[in-house]
Order: structure tokens, then C-alpha cells, then sequence
């Protein structure tokens, strides 16, 4: 190496160490001044913390935050700050008041963001303290009270508008005995549809409420679906559909036991509404390694892959017109998720259009009954020849 190119490194290496020298003095510095304004005790008592806690500088850096801070992404522990909770910080020392406000913080180009409410106390003229909490769920239940809200208010007007008109056909027609009794028919029918409706309004929001509703027993599950059979089978009957139970085992799960008729009940009854008239529903028990399986198995008109996934939507319906002639509510489904959900247990759907459509239960289960015997159902329907 030339004498030249010696001097050449030399002189890069004098700037680097310099440089390096440099920062490091600044990091002292920042931890120091930091440590200053941060006391020890008052370090601790905010690592300990389960919110997310800022001490906010002047110079919109943070002179402390906890490990909450930085999950949230509200501060890291090199001292940069959320853009947000430093903005909320000057407006707090602008009016000498405590401010917050929910921030948005994305996470990354690709990441999704998360809601945070921020709370800025002024503690002096040259500190603040942020306390930082993750309010994306709430966010989340909220906006979905409000769908709710918004689906009922018009899930209710069809029948109560229904029944309004109905009410005024019948006055204008007093005499004409034969409409009297054709309206009061229809009457009867769209009251049946808005009691199903308020009670299953009252279900799925005991179900959705957060606490358990359940009360807890040992289920044999044999016994649910012989029950819900017997209380649908005149319904199959007027359509001629076959109701055949298939157990290659008879399963028992904990859990309760009206809440897992209803399940089951809702599947029935959407297997026997959206099939033809001489078709088969099947109901099959079987258990594997620990798992119960309960599997519906239609062979009606299956369900199209763009609405499969949003086929436990409250109030969602792949077919209104149709749903609103069988007397379905659009929350069947729905109580159905929900009711497994409380049973930490699962619900899936395969379907196939024009072929049938096959719902599938699985439990957490302890034994059998008894052994049934009888060959294990499949889980896709079968075709018609």
C-alpha cells in the first residue's frame, strides 16, 4: 500500500473513532439526563405499569418508557416517539390541562394499525406523562354494536310492516269473509317470523355478551340429535325429506345441553329449508381421539365459495328472498358459531353448489355413551344418480 493510501485510512479511521466518540458522549448524555429526570422509584412504579407509560421531553423524545409503551408502539426505548403522543403533549402543555385522544398507529408500510388511547398529563413545563392503552377491540365491539343496531332496526320493519298492512287490507275488507280468513293466515305467519326473530335477537346477544350462559353437565350427544330430529320431523315430512341419524359412536362432551339442541336444531332446520322435496339430510356422530365430531350433511342446493365465508355473518343470507319464505331470521347460523364458540369448540363448512352442503361440529369429548355400531357417515353428501 502506497504512502498516500496509508494516510488516506488513517485519516478515515481518525474520523470514525471521532465520530464514534461522538455518539457515544450523546447516549451518556440522553441516559443521564434521563436517569436525572426519571427518579429511580418512579422508573419502577411505571415498569410495573399494565398500560403503556411515556414521560414526554420538551424536544418530543421521551425521557422514560415502559416495555408496555414500546409493545404499543407509542415510544422506543432509544427515546423516539410516536408523531401522535408527542402532538397530544404540546397541546397538554399549551393548556396546562390533561389532553387525550385515541391515536392510530400502523404498524409498518404492511402492518395493520392498531387504535390507542392516549392520556397527556403535564407534570412541569419541560416533562409530561403519557399513559397509553390499547383500545382497538372496543373499537372494534363498538362499530359492531352498531351494525348490529342498524340490522335489527331493519330486520324488524319487514314483518312490522307487514303485519301493519295486513291489519289495514282486513278493515277494508270486513265483508269479504274469505280474505278476512286468507290475511289472518298470513298475519299468523309473518307474528311466528318476529317472535323467531326478538328470540333469537335475546340469544345471539347472551351468547355475544362476554360472560358464560352456559350451564354445564355432561351431554350425550346421541340423545341431542335424537331430539332435535323428533322435534323437526314434521317438517321433513311435508317436504318428504329423509332424516337419517348415522352413529359410528355416541359421544358425551360437557356442555349445555339446550344450548347444543338449539345448535344442532338450526342446522337441521337450514338442511331441510334448502333442500328439494325427496332428498336426504343426514346426522352423523363419530369420535376422534378426544374430539367429537357432529356433522349435518345435506343434499340441497350448496352454498357458493364467495358466500361460504361470510356464512356466519348475523343477518347475512346467500339467498334473502328465499330465507324470508322459510321463515329464517339470517341469524341461525350465527347462534350456531356462537354456541360452539362457548363450547371451545369448532364449526366448518364444506359445500358445493347444486351438490349440498355439509356442517360440521367438533367437541372436546371424554368417552361414549355407547357404541352405536354403525359405520361412520362421510363428510361431503352425496350425489344423486
Amino acid at each position: 500500500m502506497t504512502p498516500a493510501a496509508w494516510l488516506i485510512v488513517a485519516a478515515a479511521l481518525a474520523v470514525g473513532i471521532g465520530i464514534g466518540a461522538l455518539l457515544h458522549r450523546r447516549n451518556v448524555a440522553r441516559t443521564v439526563v434521563g436517569s436525572t429526570l426519571v427518579p429511580h422509584r418512579t422508573r419502577e412504579v411505571l415498569s410495573v405499569l399494565q398500560s403503556g407509560a411515556v414521560v414526554v421531553r420538551r424536544d418530543r423524545r421521551s425521557a422514560f418508557s415502559n416495555t408496555t409503551a414500546s409493545a404499543l408502539a407509542v415510544a422506543r426505548p432509544d427515546g423516539a416517539l410516536h408523531p401522535g403522543v408527542a402532538d397530544l403533549a404540546e397541546r397538554a402543555w399549551r393548556a396546562d390541562a390533561p389532553v387525550e385522544e385515541d391515536v392510530e398507529i400502523k404498524r409498518g408500510v404492511l402492518g395493520s394499525s392498531s387504535i390507542v388511547h392516549v392520556r397527556v398529563t403535564p407534570l412541569n413545563s419541560e416533562l409530561a406523562l403519557a399513559v397509553a392503552n390499547d383500545n382497538t377491540e372496543q373499537r372494534a365491539a363498538e362499530a359492531t354494536r352498531r351494525e348490529f343496531a342498524v340490522n335489527v332496526s331493519h330486520e324488524l320493519k319487514t314483518p312490522v310492516g307487514a303485519l301493519s298492512l295486513l291489519a289495514e287490507t282486513i278493515e277494508d275488507n270486513a265483508e269479504d269473509t274469505e280474505m278476512v280468513r286468507s290475511f289472518a293466515k298470513k298475519i299468523r305467519k309473518e307474528t311466528r317470523r318476529l317472535t323467531k326473530l326478538i328470540q333469537e335477537i335475546i340469544e345471539i346477544s347472551r351468547l355475544q355478551g362476554g360472560e358464560s350462559v352456559m350451564d354445564y353437565a355432561p351431554v350425550d350427544l346421541a340423545g341431542v340429535v335424537a331430539e332435535v330430529i323428533d322435534s323437526v320431523r314434521m317438517s321433513a315430512d311435508a317436504k318428504e325429506i329423509a332424516l337419517v341419524p348415522e352413529y359410528a359412536a355416541a359421544p358425551e362432551v360437557m356442555g349445555d345441553h339446550d344450548l347444543l339442541v338449539m345448535a344442532v336444531r338450526n342446522l337441521v332446520d337450514n338442511a331441510i329449508n334448502y333442500s328439494e322435496p325427496g332428498k336426504r339430510v343426514t346426522v352423523s356422530l363419530a369420535r376422534e381421539e378426544g374430539v367429537a365430531r357432529l356433522a349435518v350433511i345435506d343434499q340441497g342446493l350448496g352454498i357458493a365459495l364467495e358466500d361460504q365465508e361470510r356464512i356466519f355473518e348475523r343477518f347475512y343470507r346467500t339467498d334473502p328472498a328465499r330465507s324470508r319464505d322459510t321463515g329464517g331470521t339470517g341469524l341461525g347460523l350465527s347462534i350456531v358459531k356462537h354456541v360452539v364458540l362457548q363450547h371451545s369448540g369448532t364449526v366448518d363448512l364444506w359445500s358445493q353448489p347444486s351438490v349440498g352442503s355439509t356442517f360440521t361440529i367438533r367437541l372436546a369429548s371424554d368417552g361414549d355413551t355407547a357404541d352405536a355400531g354403525v359405520a361412520d357417515a362421510a363428510p361431503a353428501p352425496e350425489e344423486e344418480t
